[in-house]
């Protein structure tokens, strides 16, 4: 399996490294292979050998081929590969774990890697220009089908999910109460500030294949009565 490595780079430093998996070549190593299969025969068997898939932590799907999660862990491998992921977008800065890139190889999914450190209130930074790039590679529908994950898929993912919103014209009260379901007690309001203030004039150009009022309608009616708004 060939991989080819690439950085996209302004002044201020690295802002995305990126693993781009040549899928012509579908050849890996024997040991590589069958460390893979075995765990995922474990996973599939499970305790009660019932075979269930196991979504990440907070898995949900954001739009038609745009996935969120919490860090994906071996035993939800099964479940990742229904999906037919093209790419992942990590939003952690850690290296990325030897078994999820066996797991990338193996499925020939290429990783986009924005380094966001993770900070508590009230010393939260999130970089603009980093989700500003995260954003691009979403809206790319060739990286569909895609998984944008942090590690608990709460606030650097509900950041991203909540600019990716703006852009898709809903409500700022509906774009807080999806980032509230996520992150419930932790939710921030440096997070939900970030949202509101993120200016999405310079990416309004971008093409959106996917639906964007629609899902906003659809995602609404289950909101409760009081907090329904109409003027996505």
């Amino acid at each position: 399996m060939k991989f080819v490595e690439q950085s996209l780079k302004q002044q201020s430093g690295q802002i995305c490294k990126t693993i781009e998996v040549d899928v012509t070549d579908h050849h890996r190593s024997a040991s590589s292979m069958v460390e893979l299969e075995a765990s995922e025969d474990c996973e599939r068997d499970g305790p009660d050998g019932d075979g269930l898939y196991i979504p990440p932590l907070n898995f949900s799907m954001v739009d038609n081929g745009i996935f969120r999660s919490g860090f994906p862990n071996s035993a939800n491998f099964s479940f990742l590969q229904t999906l037919g992921l093209r790419s992942i977008i990590c939003l952690c800065p850690e290296p990325y774990p030897e078994h999820n890139m066996e797991f990338l190889k193996y499925n020939g999914i290429r990783l986009y890697q924005f380094g966001i450190e993770s900070y508590k209130e009230p010393f939260v930074n999130i970089p603009d220009d980093m989700i500003r790039e995260a954003l691009k590679v979403v809206l790319d529908d060739r990286n569909h089908p895609i998984l944008i994950h942090c590690k608990r898929g709460k606030h650097r993912t509900g950041c991203l999910v909540g600019c990716l919103r703006k852009l898709q014209r809903w409500c700022l009260t509906s774009v807080f109460d999806e980032y509230q379901r996520f992150a419930a007690a932790k939710a921030r309001i440096s997070d939900q500030r970030f949202m509101e203030l993120f200016d999405i004039s310079d990416l309004r150009h971008l093409p959106m294949s996917f639906s964007c009022s629609k899902s906003c309608m659809i995602y609404l009616w289950f909101l409760p009565r009081r907090r329904r708004s109409w003027k996505c």
